[in-house]
C-alpha cells in the first residue's frame, strides 16, 4: 500500500508572525505551541496546525484581486457577534461582500482574507 502523506500545517507567509498568530489564537481559540521573530504556530491538539512565517518586505493581498491564492473558513453559531469580535481584534471588514450574505469576508490585520461563515 503507498504511503499517502498527511497535512501537517497551514503556512501563512507575513510581516509579523507572533502578531498574527496571537490575532489567530483569538479567532480559533487555538493555543500558540510555539512563537519567536521568525515563525509561530497554533494548534488545537490536532494533527493539523496554522503556521505563520516571516518574510521580509512582505504585503499583504488585496481585495477584491483574483490574485489571491487561499482564504480560511472559520465557523460559529454566531456570525455577526463573531466578526464584531473579530474586527476588535484587528480584522477589517471590506466593503465588497460576495456571497449575498451567506458568510462575511474579513482581512486579518496583514490582510489575509478569511471567511466567518454560520455553522
Amino acid at each position: 500500500m503507498p504511503l499517502t502523506p498527511k497535512l501537517a500545517s497551514f503556512v501563512i507567509d507575513c510581516a509579523d508572525p507572533t502578531k498574527l498568530a496571537e490575532f489567530y489564537r483569538l479567532a480559533t481559540g487555538w493555543e500558540v505551541t510555539h512563537a519567536d521573530a521568525d515563525s509561530a504556530q497554533l494548534s488545537d491538539g490536532g494533527s493539523v496546525g496554522l503556521s505563520f512565517q516571516r518574510i521580509e518586505g512582505y504585503q499583504g493581498p488585496t481585495w477584491p484581486d483574483h490574485a489571491k491564492h487561499y482564504h480560511l473558513d472559520l465557523t460559529t453559531a454566531d456570525v455577526e457577534a463573531s466578526v464584531r469580535k473579530l474586527c476588535a481584534a484587528g480584522a477589517v471588514k471590506p466593503e465588497f461582500q460576495p456571497g449575498g450574505g451567506d458568510w462575511t469576508v474579513l482581512a486579518d490585520p496583514e490582510g489575509h482574507l478569511f471567511c466567518v461563515c454560520p455553522e
